[in-house]
This record gives C-alpha cells, structure tokens and sequence, in this order.
C-alpha cells in the first residue's frame, strides 16, 4: 500500500430500523424519491432491501428489528444527514407528501440552513441545504 493512500473506499449502507419493509420502502420511494437499489430475500426470515438517493453512493438498508437480539427498535435519530440543493422546495414540497418535521428550515451555527424530519417509523434525519 502506499503512504497516503487509504484502504477504506467509501462507505456502502447504513441499516435503519424500520417496522415494516414494504410501508418503508414506498415512502423512501414514492414520498423522499430515493431509488431501490437492492432487493432480495435472503432466506424465509431475511429480507434485505437498500434505496438511495439518486447519484448517491451509500445506500440506506430498511432493517427490521428481528435481525438484532439486542433489542432495538424503530425510531429515534439515525446520525444520517442528507443534502439537498433547495431546503425550502424540499421543506415544501415534502410537506405536502405527508413528511412530518420537527420545524421549518433554519440557519445554522455553522453557516448552512437545515432542518429534521422523521420517516413514518419515527427515525430521525437532518436535512441539509448544500
């Protein structure tokens, strides 16, 4: 390997806990407008389903809380941030498909506007403005 060069590439999914696959992925779908990626069941008690954003890279894994023993559940903040190029058309435009926010879009210590919202499950993301 070469000094400076890294042997993580990128980062391919992260799993969000979700209560039912098929009501997930119609929202991430129909309602965010994320793209399926990957859809296969595993075996009769695994199905494992990713959408992403279109261009992006890393994807968003619909999990179900029986693929963990250790309790967790749907709902509370994924630490998944999202970008979006025009916050208040994506506040708006979201709000009319259903998408509940915690509030409107607001300017950042750091300089940039942003905002939350949950997906029907009650998972959390921060929405971005780049």
């Amino acid at each position: 390997m070469r000094k400076g060069s890294l042997m993580i590439a990128y980062v391919h999914s992260a799993t969000i806990i979700v209560s039912d696959q098929e009501k997930a992925l119609d929202f991430y779908v129909n309602t965010l407008g994320f793209e399926k990626v990957f859809d296969n069941q595993l075996d009769p008690n695994m199905r494992f389903v990713t959408v992403v954003p279109p261009g992006a890279q890393t994807q968003v894994a619909l999990g179900l809380p029986s693929w963990y023993e250790d309790g967790r559940k749907p709902g509370g903040y994924t630490g998944i941030s999202l970008i979006t190029r025009d916050i208040d058309e994506a506040y708006k435009t979201l709000t009319e498909r259903g998408v509940t926010f915690t509030k409107p879009p607001e300017m950042m210590p750091w300089g940039q506007r942003a905002t939350w919202f949950s997906d029907p499950d009650g998972n959390q993301f921060f929405l971005v403005e780049e």
